[in-house]
């Protein structure tokens, strides 16, 4: 019946009780996951590795009371008991998802196994947070440019309607065009695989590509690009998905600056990390939301991406592409004074010589 079905021998002499100890501690040993002894007196008997790092044990007793409470109820049973509940773990308290079953083990034995379910939790509210917020935004062009078109359809013989909602028709097809764009961009960054495509690039190439990109939004928005490179650097990667980073960096710069006023990307190497900072005199970020800018589909001005069509994944995006190259991105602003991000990525010292 394996290790959850229910062994009826009864210890009749010491020896006996002796091996069943044994058994459980050499069962314990080889799980992978998180494993408890308990005696009839729930005392631990042995506990796995697992079990020390989760916190389940200290000094030879259960620290969760939920713990407690299934084995007891494991004990009243004539089946193994299963649940999945939530913790908490380490000094700082963290909440942990996790699955215990309890299983009778002999007549005075218990046998607790626990597993960590809280990766796997946060990454399905992850999933399901993700397509909720992605059909909420095609939902909202889509919705437009299906009444753009009926509207159309309806005035036919007024032409300076049907310009008017041809222009609106336009705008909201490419905003359309723009989100379904950098879902692909996060798709790929998500998914790359720089051990098969890196190849060496010059950063220098890199920021005058993504500069390249802006310009035309740059022109619209009257903010003016200055480009500072102080110095070269090489690395081995991703010339295209390094190339959107900035890209995406820089038109947030543009997009939330105020006409007339300028955005400065530079390039530096310091101790072997390259360092990309782009900085703007725009609306800066209040501190309370800065821990969540860099989250998919989050907005500090919603109403400012409505005007620019944002979808609020560009700066995801870049963070992504930085992790992806063992690298970070690097976030100081101030509300009403403007904001610098900065890439920062680890080169070869030799590179930038």
């Amino acid at each position: 019946m394996g290790i959850f079905g229910s062994w009826k021998a009864k210890p009749s002499n010491q020896s006996q009780v002796d091996a069943f100890e044994i058994v459980a501690s050499q069962v314990v040993d080889l799980l992978a996951t998180a494993g408890v002894v308990l005696d009839d007196r729930n005392l631990v008997l042995r506990a796995s590795p697992g079990a020390v790092q989760f916190g389940l044990v200290q000094n030879g007793h259960l620290v969760h009371a939920s713990m407690l409470q299934l084995v007891e109820e494991c004990r009243a049973s004539e089946h193994p008991v299963e649940v999945e509940i939530q913790i908490e773990a380490g000094l700082q308290q963290e909440q942990m998802w996790v699955n215990a079953k309890a299983a009778k083990f002999g007549d005075r034995y218990v046998m607790l196994l626990v597993e960590d379910r809280t990766e796997a939790i946060r990454l399905e509210d992850t999933r399901r947070d993700f397509v909720a917020n992605v059909s909420h935004e095609l939902k909202t062009p889509i919705g437009a440019i299906s009444l753009l078109t009926e509207a159309i359809q309806g005035a036919q013989e007024d032409p300076e309607t049907i310009k008017k909602f041809s222009g609106s028709l336009q705008k909201e097809s490419q905003r359309l065009g723009s989100l379904v764009q950098e879902l692909m961009e996060l798709s790929r960054v998500q998914g790359a695989n720089l051990t098969e495509t890196a190849k060496e690039i010059d950063l220098g190439a890199v920021i005058g590509e993504a500069v390249d990109r802006n310009l035309v939004l740059a022109d619209q928005r009257q903010v003016r690009l200055l480009t500072s490179k102080s110095e070269s650097a090489t690395l081995l990667g991703d010339y295209e998905m390094l190339t959107t980073a900035v890209r995406n960096l820089v038109e947030n710069a543009v997009a939330y600056s105020e006409p007339g006023s300028q955005v400065g990307i530079g390039l530096k190497v310091i101790d072997g990390i390259a360092e990309i900072a782009i900085t703007d005199s725009g609306i800066g970020i209040p501190e309370d939301e800065q821990e969540r800018i860099f989250e998919r589909f989050y907005r500090v001005d919603p109403s400012r991406s409505r005007v620019t069509g944002g979808a609020g994944l560009g700066l995801s995006i870049a963070k992504h592409a930085a992790t992806n190259h063992r690298g970070e991105l690097r976030l100081f602003s101030k509300a009403g004074i403007g904001s610098t991000f900065t890439l920062r990525l680890p080169i070869d010292k030799k590179e930038s010589e």
